[in-house]
């Protein structure tokens, strides 16, 4: 049964799955979502002037498209591309989550570029990998408008296409980061991938590793979200480090950003210590936020953390130099 239903009144079925607060399944198949439930609808935001509009990429991969009208004119030139991927655990939130959409529109703003917020299937309805699938089948969209097959015109008249980046927060930093791979294994034709942006990556590993505060339900949401895994929580989906293809991401330039707080911290740190040292030819950025915690610039934007992040992303789109706290490889 394939249902998203976000609210039970009555559950008449045993409860197979229950992460409090976020998600739980009942046996017959029934999905009740307490977060990432909000929507808001796309136009014009009067805050910052981004123009917004939903489009269908196929039968089940859509994606919400941010543009300030009249930025390439400005500028006298054709500008970047962020194909975004949300977060969520692979099973919450939405491109249209009203969280996103003023994240996006502050981006696209600020940095003066196109974004491509990517709405992927979901767990557990649909698991893993096709979440990595439809935002694969994103990339490939975008690259049909590079050799000319595409009929998007926001891509057509504005986009750069030799400025392609890829980004996400945590699980869908952990996407970004499985299509940049996908893309060095399989290659790309019209597009160059500029850089790819991994906020407070959503990574796990059977072992726990120094510093590691470790999720109570970390194996539990795990075979919730890709329950055919055979590997558990060193499945190379969720355990960049076993994943022979690392050395093989499509980027010169790599951001990873961690937080203080946040309980995947150490798998950060590890992620890109693990990268520097895979054979990856590429300038591997890490910056680390003092005293906040996992998406701290999503939960409370209207912080000077948050707005110091929101820099930092303009830097690294924008080409300037390495961060303060860059990490090369």
């Amino acid at each position: 049964m394939d249902s998203s239903a976000d609210f039970v009144e009555e559950a008449t079925s045993e409860i197979v799955h229950d992460f409090p607060h976020m998600i739980r399944v009942y046996k017959d198949g029934t999905v009740q979502r307490f977060l990432g439930t909000a929507t808001v609808p796309p136009g014009l935001d009067s805050r910052t002037g981004i123009e917004s509009k939903d489009v269908t990429i196929s039968d089940h991969v859509s994606a919400r498209l941010y543009l300030l009208p009249n930025l390439n004119e400005q500028k006298k030139s054709k500008i970047p591309l962020l194909v975004y991927f949300h977060g969520g655990g692979f099973c919450i939130e939405s491109a249209a989550s009203p969280t996103y959409h003023n994240h996006l529109n502050l981006l696209a703003s600020q940095a003066g570029l196109v974004v491509v917020s990517v709405e992927y299937r979901r767990a557990p309805e649909h698991p893993l990998p096709a979440a990595f699938d439809d935002s694969w089948a994103a990339l490939q969209w975008v690259q049909s408008h590079a050799v000319l097959a595409g009929e998007e015109p926001w891509l057509m008249s504005h986009v750069d296409f030799s400025r392609v980046f890829l980004g996400g927060d945590s699980a869908g930093a952990t996407i970004a980061h499985h299509v940049g791979i996908k893309a060095g294994v399989e290659g790309l034709v019209g597009i160059r991938l500029d850089g790819i942006i991994l906020v407070h990556p959503f990574f796990d590993g059977e072992e726990v590793i120094p510093g590691e505060k470790k999720m109570t339900t970390g194996s539990a949401l795990w075979r919730l979200i890709c329950p055919e895994s055979k590997a558990g929580l060193d499945d190379p989906w969720i355990n960049p480090a076993l994943d022979p293809n690392l050395k093989l991401m499509a980027t010169e330039r790599l951001l990873v950003m961690v937080a203080e707080k946040d309980f995947l911290r150490a798998r950060g740190l590890l992620y890109k210590e693990t990268v520097a040292n895979s054979g990856w030819q590429g300038h591997l950025q890490l910056v680390e936020t003092e005293g906040q915690g996992h998406v701290f610039h999503l939960l409370n934007p209207n912080t000077d953390a948050a707005a110091t992040l929101l820099d930092q992303l303009v830097l690294f789109i924008n080409h300037h130099p390495p961060l303060s706290s860059a990490c090369p490889s």
